[in-house]
């Protein structure tokens, strides 16, 4: 197995995309002999890459053996022509990461490999473990022996597999698999086969995919169609699919299970060009914005998104409202979720460095601004100013979620419950937080019913504060390293915080 080496970086000073939930990752995985699977791989985390960007990693496998290319930053970045050429094989798995659970540092990033005697594993992760530490203690790990929940469920297999050198991956995966709880989507490979999982809940998607003889395993559909693969189906909550020569099959190593999927992946997480629950994620946004403007119309000139997860609300709710949808805001696309400045003056631009009025467009209209979910407040705050001082008479702002009032666990990075704007302020007092005429959110079973999937099961915790699986008090990002953190369930509002915040689970 051979390894990249990696500069590690601190992390920017100011977060672009504060007011915006942050996902864990993206995973990809194919089995494709005689075929690039290192470049496919490329090509389907380059798919991925709003789900994670902090580092980005591929393992690929030649039957002999497994080498993992992995390092900080993004795919484009991480990898290029000649380190792809460095991956021959007929089997591949790849990841990009947020972190959610172990600080962003190359240690964390993934795939994570193990190697038992002959066997040799290597491991990507979309979610989050919610009882990463009861795990460790079990096992009798020291503190500092995993940094990550990932780390840890590799740990665990590893441990599995020394005590019976005799096992396969697969088998130990489904002896392990029933310990962890919380949200995870794997794809795993060893030297001749790759492995899918969902947990029993699935909060996060995977999906199967068939390109020629190959097989596909993608987070979303997209990762799919980039590599020419055709969308067969949506891994169900609770499955393991196996692929090797002989094809796919499927394994169920839970008992029970309850489907949960992030409503959030509808809302803002996934591609509006991915598939869920057999519905199209553009379609349910546009029906958000519908819902939104039968349930909260108001008198104005231009309804505009924000660009871009809420640019599909707004064409919506132009549609049902009969107002005109045009652009107020330019994004500049080159910037990415962060950006370095020395000094607050400077990072007080950081809004401007993502978003700049369309003056022509603005100057004495009255406004409906439609955007998916308002997390801190702080970036919404900024846009609201830089449309007022563009000229606009009244700005009506519209989101197409509920408020966002209670922390995540399952895989978004969301801080703590001080850090929420909703969970400390009225929806009247958010209106006057942030300097808008009016301001109203889209109902929860609005929300539920533009899905297209009502019925299908849906996690909504960060909405009402229902988790599906129990939370650990002491739950935090640094769990399995030696430093404390405070808990995201902090019920002390404490000061709403400019910077980015420290991430939950």
């Amino acid at each position: 197995m051979q390894l990249s080496t990696s500069v590690t970086c601190d992390p920017a000073d100011f977060d672009a995309d504060a007011d915006s939930p942050r996902e864990a990752c993206g995973v990809f995985g194919i089995y494709a002999p005689k075929s690039p699977v290192a470049h496919q791989t490329y090509l389907g985390l380059y798919a991925l890459q709003h789900r994670g960007q902090e580092s980005a990693g591929i393992a690929v496998s030649d039957g002999e053996a497994i080498t993992v290319v992995k390092d900080m930053g993004l795919v484009s970045t991480v990898f290029d022509e000649r380190s792809l050429a460095s991956l021959p094989g007929d089997l591949a798995i790849g990841q990009c990461r947020y972190s959610t659970t172990g600080s962003s540092t190359w240690r964390n990033a993934q795939p994570v490999y193990r190697g038992v005697g002959e066997t040799e594993f290597a491991l990507g992760h979309n979610g989050n473990l919610v009882n990463t530490e009861a795990l460790a203690s079990d096992r009798g790990m020291l503190p500092g022996t995993v940094t990550s929940d990932s780390d840890l469920v590799a740990e665990i297999l590893e441990m599995e597999l020394r005590a019976d050198e005799s096992l396969c991956l697969e088998v130990a995966l489904e002896r392990v698999l029933p310990e962890f709880h919380g949200a995870f989507s794997f794809v795993l490979l060893d030297k001749r086969r790759i492995i899918g999982v969902r947990d029993p809940q699935g909060f996060r998607p995977l999906c199967l995919g068939k390109l020629g003889s190959g097989w596909v395993l993608a987070s979303e559909t997209p990762a799919l169609d980039v590599v020419g693969a055709t969308f067969i189906r949506e891994l169900d909550p609770g499955e393991m699919v196996v692929i090797d020569q002989d094809g796919p099959r499927s394994v169920r190593p839970f008992d029970e299970v309850d489907p949960k999927l992030c409503l959030f992946e509808f809302v803002y997480f996934a591609r509006p060009d991915s598939t869920l629950y057999g519905q199209s994620v553009h379609r349910a946004r546009v029906r958000m914005g519908e819902y939104l403007a039968n349930q909260a119309p108001v008198e104005a000139d231009l309804v505009m998104g924000v660009p871009e997860s809420g640019i599909p609300a707004a064409e919506g709710y132009a549609r049902a409202s009969h107002i005109p949808f045009g652009q107020g805001l330019v994004k500049n696309r080159y910037i990415g979720r962060t950006f370095i400045a020395p000094t607050q003056e400077l990072r007080s631009l950081g809004v401007r460095m993502k978003l700049n009025p369309l003056t022509d467009n603005i100057a004495g209209k009255r406004l409906v601004v439609v955007d998916d979910s308002i997390v801190r407040g702080t970036t919404t705050k900024a846009m609201v100013s830089m449309l007022r001082e563009a000229g606009a008479t009244e700005i009506h702002m519209r989101i197409s979620s509920p408020p966002y009032r209670w922390p995540c666990f399952y895989g978004m990075d969301t801080g703590t419950r001080g850090e929420l704007l909703a969970a400390n302020l009225t929806v009247d007092e958010i209106r006057e937080y942030l300097n808008v005429d009016s301001l109203s959110y889209l109902a929860l079973d609005g929300l539920k019913s533009a899905t297209g999937a009502v019925n299908a099961g849906f996690c909504d915790a960060c909405l009402t504060g229902n988790y599906p699986i129990e939370i650990p008090v002491d739950l935090s990002k640094s769990v399995l390293e030696i430093d404390d953190a405070v808990s995201p369930l902090d019920e002390n509002p404490g000061e709403l915080l400019d910077e980015k915040a420290t991430s939950g689970g």
